[in-house]
């Protein structure tokens, strides 16, 4: 009995997961990245430090349309009604 809302609700779980590892990758690397030089050679993007526009701004912009992409085009609506038992 392989019910059909688990293995969607499986896939949409690992699409969430690597979303994530996505957000924390990119996050890591920029803030990481730009983050370990000096305070001094710091460049500025609208009066915040590179790294934390890139990491925290920028990355939390890219986060929102990705989820927002995932939601919309690979996530599917199911029903809670268990359709063998009808509904109870």
């Amino acid at each position: 009995m392989s019910d059909q809302r688990f293995k969607i609700a499986h896939r949409e779980a690992w699409i969430g997961v690597s979303l994530a590892i996505i957000h924390f990758l990119w996050w890591f690397g920029f803030a990481y990245g730009f983050g370990r030089s000096n305070v001094k050679d710091y460049k500025y993007i609208l009066g915040l430090p590179e790294w934390f526009f890139y990491s925290c701004v920028l990355g939390f912009i890219l986060i929102v349309v990705l989820v927002f992409i995932a939601v919309k085009y690979f996530f599917k609506e199911v029903p809670f009604e268990d359709e063998e038992s009808g509904g109870q």
